[in-house]
Parts: structure tokens; sequence; C-alpha cells
């Protein structure tokens, strides 16, 4: 009976916290009620779980979602009430063959059999790590050929900057307004978002930004310039394309002052614009190539990869010019070869562009102004920013997973894994469209 009672205790007690939280979520312009919360707060267990989850791991905002995940499988996550939800996020464009894909579990069983952590980076001969580079190379135009593993996407960002800094002597670094490549103290450094950053000020100095797609920008790389660092698309601005031969003509630029291109692939890669890699669609070859994300098919990856000329530099003056102890890890680099292996030998790349259309046709409404993005990287641009936070949260309640972007309040991300199915992105697409006829003018 005393158990019983607490458990109604917990209940009210959890739906004011909940009305409370999305009143004042850093999302929300508005007061959203969600009639069927995602968590089950009659179960002890789970606000236990809650409550710890709140106390003992580091967030990132005041509100998080906290959604109680039992298991996921292909394009569904399943919270500890086995409600099942339809993933369009897939991880934040991480998880592109789906959760748990056999490949990958696979390949990740086998290496566990084998060994894990042995060495640092770049002194023990691993074979996973070596036949994922050297896949990577055979698939990469010339002369991007040699790959530096790292844990992320923001330490390969740190690893780039570095690299364009140790190959031209120079300390400028060029990157684009609403440019997100991490959060790590050179990534913030070329984060075009002060919001963002002004509470960790100083940052690296010698940082100078310009407009993407805005040619006349192209006259502030000098021969002072190191690199410049541009997402081939950009991600937490809304999913703005490259257009008029854009990427190409800063390459040209980039090349006329002898500065480095390093274009950041960490969202775009694997797959996901219909390419191995985004940059594949604009006729331009990165001097560097920073990866991650989708890589390790939902295991924690990044990469960067340049000539040899360009990467031999980190070697010597000094040595252990970039170090990692985790980096290339052999249980990371078997998922990764794994990962790559199905994009590259399956008919994913082709079946995204196929999918991006249905997406198109699907979601017409007059609250949706546009759909920006390519392949299955897409947002929707909506009237306001109460209308993206009403889709999102509508659709959560629903059983379908959409978000945000970083900097664009009014954008819903659309990226599912890449093997999400035609009968699925019909069958979300439905909710979504649900959803919009239920929000007023």
């Amino acid at each position: 009976m005393k158990i019983k009672y607490l458990a109604l205790i917990f209940k009210i007690c959890s739906k004011f916290y909940l009305s409370k939280t999305m009143s004042n979520s850093r999302y929300l312009m508005f007061n959203f009620s969600i009639k069927n919360p995602p968590i089950n707060f009659v179960s002890l267990q789970t606000i236990s779980m809650k409550k710890d989850f709140l106390k003992y791991q580091a967030q990132t905002t005041p509100h998080p979602l906290a959604m109680e995940v039992s298991h996921a499988e292909g394009s569904y996550i399943y919270d500890t009430n086995n409600k099942e939800y339809l993933d369009f996020v897939a991880g934040v464009s991480a998880c592109s063959l789906g959760h748990r894909h056999p490949r990958v579990v696979n390949a990740i069983k086998k290496q566990l059999d084998s060994y894990l952590h042995v060495m640092v980076y770049g002194e023990y001969v691993q074979k996973s790590a070596v036949e994922l580079t050297k896949l990577l190379a055979s698939l990469l135009p010339n002369p991007l050929e040699k790959t530096y593993l790292t844990n992320s996407g923001t330490e390969a960002i740190e690893g780039a900057l570095k690299l364009a800094k140790r190959y031209t002597g120079r300390s400028e670094l060029i990157a684009a307004n609403n440019a997100y490549h991490g959060n790590t103290h050179g990534a913030l450094s070329v984060m075009g978002f002060e919001e963002r950053k002004q509470a960790f000020r100083p940052l690296l100095p010698d940082v100078h930004f310009i407009q993407f797609n805005n040619e006349e920008d192209l006259e502030k790389i000098t021969t002072k310039t190191a690199g410049v660092i541009l997402e081939t698309i950009q991600g937490g601005a809304g999913f703005i394309v490259p257009t008029n031969n854009y990427l190409k003509k800063v390459k040209q630029r980039c090349v006329e002052v002898g500065a480095l291109l390093i274009l950041d692939e960490i969202q775009p890669g694997f797959g996901r614009t219909g390419k191995l890699f985004g940059f594949q669609h604009y006729d331009v070859i990165p001097d560097v190539l920073v990866m991650g994300k989708g890589m390790g098919g939902g295991m924690p990856v990044g990469a960067f990869t340049a000539s040899a000329e360009i990467m031999d530099t980190l070697q010597e003056q000094p040595k252990l010019g970039h170090i990692t102890t985790f980096g290339g890890h052999p249980v990371i680099a078997a998922a990764s070869l794994a990962t790559l292996k199905e994009i590259t030998e399956s008919t994913l790349m082709a079946q995204t562009v196929l999918k991006e259309e249905l997406f198109r046709e699907l979601l017409q409404h007059k609250y949706i102004e546009e759909i920006r993005g390519k392949g299955l990287m897409l947002s929707l641009i909506v009237k306001n920013a109460a209308v993206a936070n009403q889709i999102i949260l509508g659709c959560l309640e629903e059983g379908l997973i959409l978000f945000w972007l970083l900097f664009e309040p009014k954008a819903v991300r659309i990226t599912p894994p890449l093997t999400i199915s035609k009968d699925e992105i019909k069958q979300g697409c439905a909710v979504i469209m649900k959803v919009l006829r239920t929000i007023k003018d």
C-alpha cells in the first residue's frame, strides 16, 4: 500500500515537473504540454533512474528530454515502457546504418575476442585501423591518402587546424559565420556564433570570419592565411548548401595564396548526401578532409585525411605533433570499417537520393516554407520557432523523433538512418502532417 501511495505522489509531482520543464526549455518559446509523456513516471525504478541521471550525469542544458531508453533496433528506439519511436534523427546523423546494424555488431564482437586497447595511437600495427585507412584512401580522390584516426569529430577538427598551421607556417584561420565545428577550444574558436562563445573567451587569436556563399568575402583569404575551414553543407545554420560553385572558388583562392582548404564533413560524410562525401557533389577536393559521426555506425570516432606531404609534417619538428591515447581504437576501427564497407558495397547511397525525393514529395504544407539540405541531411524551415517546437514535441508524443538545429530556430532536423525504408518514411511523414494539421494560425 505504501509503495502504491508513493507511486501516486511521484506521478502527480512528475507531471508538474514535466510541464514546468517544457515551458522553460531552452528550445521552447511557449508552453506546450504533452498528454502522454514518453517516460513512465508511475514506475519508481524509472523515477529513480531519471533522478540519478539529473543528479549525477552532467547535462548540456537545464531541461533535457530525458527519455529513458530500453533498447534500439533498426530505425526504432524503445523506452522503458516499451513505447516505440521511429527515429528520424539517427543520434544527430551518427547512426548511419540505424541502430545495432548486424554487420557493425558482428565486427565489434569479433574484435572484442582478439584485443582491445594495446598502445597509444600510431605505435603498433593494428589490423582494423590499417584496413580502415587503406580503404578510405582507395575511395578518396588524390592526393587524399593518409588518415589520422581520432576519438571524435571535434578532436579531428583540432588536429586539422594544427595541421594547417604546421604545414603553412602561418597562424591565421578563416571560418564562416554561423559555422559549427565542435566544442573543444580550437573548434569553438572557429564557431561562427558569438552567443555560444562569449563565456569562454579568450579563444584562439587570429581567427576571422566570412559569410558562407559570399564570393566577395574571398578577398579576406590572403598570404597570411594558414587555413580556411568550412562545412561542406552548413549544419547548425540550417543545412545551407553551397551555391554557384562556391567551394570550388574558395579552393581556387586558397591555391592562389598558399592556404589550405579544410572541409568539415562530420555530418554530411559517409553517404548521407547520396555520395560518400558531400564535397564530391561540388567538383572540389579539400586539402584536409574532416569526418566523424556516421563514420562509426553508432560508435564514437573522428578522423582527418590529407596528402602524405601535408600529414607527415606532424611527425617532426616537433615529433609527436599530434597525439592521442585512444584514437584508432581497434573496436571503434572495426565498427567504422564495417560501416564503410556496408555503405560502399550496398545501394544505400543511390537509395538516399530517392528517399530525399520522397520526403520532399510528402512534406508539403503551408507552414513548411522550404526543405533545405541534400540527401538524408534535411531540415524543414517552418513559419517560426513556435511552429518548429510544436512539430518536434508533438511528433515525439506520437512516437516520432525529430530534433532542433543549433542556430536556426525555425528548423526541424530530419536526418534518419540511411537504412530507413520507404514505408518508414511514409509512416513518419504522416505523423508530421498529422501534427501540422493540429497547429492553429
